[in-house]
């Protein structure tokens, strides 16, 4: 299993601070707030729940299919992805299925997969809505996930850059991968890389 953001392409550059942006503005037109406490809310949330989503659904009630509708138009998406298509080389040379687990919404998610041309390496997409936003970390969303595919937790691989997500994944039984460029260590990863591109090398470990 893959997640999609910051793993399989770089989207802190342009496409990360747009979503926040929107995010943003969303909660100051929403819930009446200004631009400091829209942030804070937006950041909080993000910590407490793993997505600023999940917060906005407990506590005030928000429609999720509206908030993701909206904070995820990209009239130049083509213009924001950084991707690199030895990517692609990398994902065919991995055994077994691979699975797209994402905690963004589908119409950006399969947008993402088209531009990159990562949807042919992939049997399977599933974005918030499919896991019915539940996110990434809560372990509900992991199962459904499981149970929808026929999955044995300690028959699949977690490749994530976001720890808590992993910390999930293990708990459930799954091997973990971490894609991270920091020196941070953990007992709950298994493998860590700064790269997807390590990955075949790698996934002997696993």
């Amino acid at each position: 299993m893959f997640d999609l953001d910051n793993t399989l392409h770089n989207a802190t550059p342009h496409i990360f601070p747009h979503i926040n942006l929107s995010m943003r503005q969303y909660i100051e037109r929403h819930l009446g707030l200004d631009e400091p406490d829209a942030t804070q809310l937006r950041q909080d949330y993000w910590i407490r729940y793993g997505a600023t989503l999940l917060g906005l659904m407990r506590h005030h009630d928000i429609d999720p299919n509206h908030f993701l509708r909206e904070t995820h138009q990209f009239p130049e998406l083509k213009h924001m992805v950084v991707f690199k298509k030895a990517t692609l080389h990398a994902l065919r040379r991995l055994p077994g299925r691979k699975i797209i687990f994402s905690n963004a919404p589908r119409h950006y998610t399969e947008a993402i997969l088209e531009l990159t041309g990562l949807g042919s390496c992939f049997s399977a997409v599933y974005s918030v809505e499919n896991v019915r936003f539940q996110p990434k970390p809560m372990l509900a969303g992991f199962r459904t996930l499981l149970r929808a595919e026929h999955l044995d937790p300690k028959r699949c691989v977690m490749v994530e850059d976001s720890l808590p997500n992993l910390v999930a994944a293990k708990k459930l039984g799954m091997k973990t991968v971490w894609v991270s460029t920091g020196l941070r260590q953990s007992p709950f990863v298994d493998v860590k890389i700064r790269s997807v591109l390590e990955l075949p090398e790698r996934c002997g470990r696993l």
